[in-house]
């Protein structure tokens, strides 16, 4: 699948967001390596610990599906439903993301004017070891 489509795809996922509180609605469109692609909205509550992020929507999805090997995520969010810059994945996403995805997953931030900017997971992450290293 190419950047541009994953991204279109994460743009959709913002319309089936519940965000009463910020107004902030963000999607996300997971790909797994077979080619399957899993959409997320974030979800908020009114006492915000509860709320749970797109990204992590669709990674719960895919592996309740029994899918675990992901290539790549694209993010996209903004007020109103418009994009309005890249929307990084919070700390628990990307804890998540580190749970499932090697170094070199891709992470797609959604531009304003259907532009992107890629990162790998590595870039993204303050600090990585191997588990082997605990």
């Amino acid at each position: 699948m190419k950047p541009e489509e994953l991204c279109a795809l994460a743009q959709e996922a913002m319309a089936h967001a519940y965000a009463p509180y910020s107004g902030c609605k963000v999607g996300a469109a997971l790909l797994c390596a077979d080619g399957a692609v899993y959409q997320g909205c974030n979800i908020e509550n009114a006492s915000f610990s509860p709320t749970i992020c797109a990204e992590r929507t669709a990674f719960f999805k895919a592996v309740y599906d029994g899918h675990r090997d992901f290539t790549a995520i694209a993010i996209s969010g903004g007020k109103d439903g418009v994009v309005t810059g890249a929307f990084p994945p919070c700390g628990v996403c990307r804890q998540v993301m580190r749970e499932f995805c090697r170094d070199d997953f891709l992470v797609y931030f959604v531009l304003p004017g259907g532009a992107f900017e890629v990162h790998t997971l590595a870039e993204i992450l303050p600090f990585s070891f191997s588990a082997g290293a605990m």
